[in-house]
């Protein structure tokens, strides 16, 4: 398994992927600990002119399957098995933060919790992601 690495080097050479650099997602913290990137509303709203749902999920699995990764090491891949969001509160222009944690770091799975938040600081989203981590 991966040592802690608090730095973006892994993301840097790994790159996060065309969906979240569409997005405007950016990733500033990386560790096996704590992953944290930041998105922006403009360019991600539904009709309504809110962040779109969709959109806190993409940002929970770029964050939770990037530190799964991490986690697997270079010989093990982890891929998404299951995700779901709870939305509380809708973001409406700025930034939004996701902060991802790990619920559980084992040999063949992961889960992971991301909490996202506004520029207030106000949580508008909490989504869990479970990995499977498989030989490549």
């Amino acid at each position: 398994m991966a040592e802690n690495d608090d730095s973006l080097e892994y993301v840097t050479k790994r790159g996060a992927g065309a969906l979240a650099e569409k997005m405007g997602i950016e990733f500033v913290e990386f560790g096996v600990d704590r992953a944290v990137a930041t998105m922006p509303v403009e360019g991600n709203t539904q009709p309504a002119m809110l962040l779109h749902g969709g959109a806190y999920v993409v940002l929970g699995e770029s964050l939770g399957s990037m530190a799964a990764n991490l986690w697997a090491g270079a010989d093990r891949l982890a891929v998404g098995i299951d995700i779901n969001a709870t939305h509380t509160r809708s973001a409406t222009s700025g930034l939004v933060t996701g902060v991802c944690t790990p619920i559980h770091l084992g040999r063949s799975l992961t889960v992971h919790e991301i909490a996202v938040t506004d520029d207030q600081g106000r949580r508008c989203s909490t989504i869990r992601i479970t990995n499977l981590i498989k030989d490549r």
